[in-house]
């Protein structure tokens, strides 16, 4: 026998993919290294130790024994070297010599160093770790079935220690084989695109699709094309206008018909509260406080907002608490200067021994102060789902966070909830959702390729609001009201929530229509001459605009059209006047077939090089939605698959800061703006008085955050 432990290196430019099957006795090794050298039509190298020990048992029933291990490993290597030889694009190893090594110090708790060594320099693009969810097969060879759990960890620690790239596979013959082909597939295109198999593995784990890595790259590298703004959306073209006593008609509607739908609530709640403080974390880093003056800062520096937040201290709703324990921690608090109280301050503000606020979610933040209590966003959007988001005695609301953030809002919801019910007669179901890790997006450095944090692991970002589309459309509810955790009021709550159910009455009445003309579809009810009447609902009560293409269409083909444009969640969006700042707003956008449809678009969405496209942009008048009314259920009551109707070609570049270097991130299509580019949309425009959101932390001296 050749006694040679080392691999045949692989030369040329094709490299065949080489996967180990590593794990247990009897844990299904041999079988898939054949199913899968079959599926790929290649070679699979078998176990050498079966066919040697097999041969010491029938000899004279001698058992494997520590002085086995080497001619073993000596065995296997040739075998794998000669196949390698003859190997099609891939090689599947039944076993290696990293099992040898497991096997040898498990049962012999000793492993002679050359195949110790060996074993460690053998490289594979894969190991395949078996799971010992198969049953136990007995021969000769085999014994101990009662230590297989033990040994499987084992085995899988050394692929730890080891840092060899691993899957786990579990499940019957057919779902490990399936599983398998799927991931040999993926890490082949990921090799291609220049990952290793660390990379696939990370990749892998965090369940994030190939394809969206590939398109997140293709993004950096060749850009995002720009929205064709064709106009902004203004009152009576694109934004409805309703009188007050039609608010109050939509509201009516909408109460007398609620116990007909199951409602639910979604405030996206996550991140941290970090922008709201932005600039007195700013002021912390830069303030000299042996050296300069408060006023000589924020004239030098010309922050306003330092000063407006010095001025109105004493209105914020957390002053007192702050203060009280500024006392505790300063004996000789009332002989400090007024900088340094106000310094001393802003730091028990932040500190992350004392209050923290920065990182703390918004949710949980002291917002407004009551006569007898303080209260947090999380309370308050509580109190306005019972308003609004009621039917049938049952309210439903529905947070998404950061999982680190949960028992904060739990505290809160617990200590009110049970007072709320009893006041309100409302059983209230509050759930709880997480931006799932598979939304996350690959971050790059300016030349576009993956960035790496210190381990040399890719780094990936959450992929910023519109990752929540997955969550909303975990929800089973007829109508969805949305509205983001920062957007409430101290004041008025029954009068802005009328507004929310008029914004439901309308999707009410628009969605009974649509489900009409759809029931009437499917029943082949529909004559000729209806089509009139539906077109002219689609362009005057959707905003549908209909291609000229369409009228030289057969009947059948009208049919499928209509169908295909009323078959979709609809969304009514409550709109504020926008007094003449630029940004991000509804707009008439025209797509690459030369659809036209509404749509919400951000500045970072427009081509601000064309003044044609600035003018525009700068042109709007209004906001983006402060509230959603959302039917996200068909005319069958089925639900929507909402990531259907997404704009993937919609998502933002953006500029972060990580590990001290600057990145850049690719950030979803925004829950409101492409991720919603598909559903119907209506405009509606509704008081300002709706539109009360905490950006800074300045907000909170705002009118509709302080008592009256």
């Amino acid at each position: 026998m050749e006694e040679n432990l080392k691999q045949l290196q692989q030369t040329g430019t094709i490299q065949i993919i080489k996967i180990a099957l590593f794990g247990p006795e009897s844990t299904g090794k041999t079988t898939l290294a054949k199913q899968l050298a079959e599926y790929y039509k290649t070679e699979w190298v078998p176990e050498f130790a079966r066919d040697y020990l097999q041969a010491k048992w029938d000899k004279n029933q001698d058992i494997c024994n520590v002085d086995d291990m080497l001619p073993i490993a000596y065995g296997q290597t040739k075998l794998e070297n000669e196949r390698l030889l003859s190997a099609n694009e891939y090689l599947f190893c039944d076993t290696n010599l990293m099992v040898t090594k497991v096997f040898s110090e498990v049962y012999y708790d000793y492993c002679d160093p050359l195949l110790d060594q060996a074993a460690l320099a053998h490289e594979y693009d894969l190991f395949f770790l078996t799971d010992i969810d198969v049953p136990w097969e007995k021969d000769d060879l085999r014994d101990s079935p009662e230590e297989r759990e033990s040994v499987f960890a084992v085995f899988k620690q050394s692929l730890i220690d080891n840092k060899k790239p691993f899957i786990t596979l579990s499940g019957d013959k057919d779902l490990r084989l399936n599983k398998a082909i799927s991931i040999i597939d993926d890490l082949t295109e990921a090799r291609k695109m220049g990952f290793s198999s660390v990379d696939f593995v990370q990749i892998y784990e965090n369940e994030i699709p190939l394809e969206n890595i590939k398109k997140q790259l293709s993004f950096f590298r060749n850009g995002i094309a720009k929205s064709n703004l064709v106009g902004p959306a203004s009152l009576l073209n694109g934004i409805l206008k309703v009188s007050e006593s039609d608010f109050q008609e939509k509201a009516t509607f909408f109460d007398e018909n609620k116990s007909n739908f199951k409602l639910e609530k979604f405030v996206p709640a996550s991140g941290a509260a970090s922008r709201m403080f932005k600039f007195l974390i700013a002021f912390l880093n830069d303030f000299d406080i042996e050296n300069e003056s408060i006023n000589a800062y924020i004239n030098k520096r010309k922050d306003t907002e330092l000063s407006i937040f010095i001025v109105g201290l004493e209105k914020f709703p957390f002053f007192k608490t702050i203060d009280k324990k500024l006392r505790e921690e300063f004996s000789d608090f009332e002989s400090l200067d007024k900088d340094s109280k106000n310094y001393y301050f802003i730091a028990l503000l932040l500190a992350k021994d004392f209050f923290d606020f920065a990182n703390k979610p918004k949710g949980a933040l002291p917002f407004h102060k009551y006569q007898k209590r303080i209260v947090t966003p999380v309370e308050e959007h509580l109190h306005e789902c019972i308003y609004y988001a009621s039917s049938n005695n049952n309210s439903n609301m529905h947070f998404t966070m950061s999982e680190a953030h949960l028992g904060q809002f739990e505290t809160i919801i617990n200590a009110i909830k049970s007072e709320a019910e009893r006041k309100s007669e409302t059983t209230i179901n509050v759930s709880y959702s997480y931006q799932n890790k598979n939304t996350d997006t690959i971050a790059v450095d300016f030349e576009n390729n993956p960035f790496r944090d210190e381990n040399g692991r890719l780094f990936f970002r959450p992929g910023g609001h519109g990752a929540l589309i997955g969550n909303l459309n975990q929800l089973d509810a007829d109508i969805v009201f949305i509205k983001n955790i920062d957007n409430v009021i101290q004041n008025n709550i029954e009068k802005t929530a009328r507004y929310k159910k008029a914004l439901a009455g309308i999707l009410m009445e628009l969605q009974e229509q649509i489900f009409k003309y759809l029931h009437a579809i499917e029943t082949k009810e529909i004559q000729e001459e209806s089509i009139d009447e539906i077109l002219l609902f689609l362009e005057e009560k959707l905003n549908i605009r209909i291609p000229y293409d369409f009228y030289k269409l057969s009947f059948e083909n009208k049919i499928i059209e209509i169908k295909s444009l009323l078959d979709k969640p609809i969304r009514v969006c409550g709109m504020v006047k926008n007094e003449g700042e630029a940004g991000g707003g509804p707009f008439w956008v025209k797509d690459d077939e030369g659809t036209i449809s509404l749509q919400i678009v951000e500045s970072s969405q427009v081509d601000l090089s064309d003044e044609n496209q600035k003018n525009i942009l700068n042109a709007s008048t209004y906001f983006n939605p402060v509230d959603l009314v959302c039917g996200i259920k068909n005319y069958k009551k089925e639900k929507f698959d909402l990531t259907q109707f997404v704009d993937h070609n919609s998502g933002f570049i953006v500029e972060k800061t990580t590990f001290g270097r600057a990145v850049k991130s690719y950030e979803l299509p925004g829950l409101w703006n492409g991720g919603m580019a598909n559903w119907i949309t209506i405009f509606v425009q509704v008081p300002l008085i709706t539109f009360n959101p905490v950006k800074s932390v300045n907000d909170l001296l705002k009118s509709a955050h302080q008592p009256q």
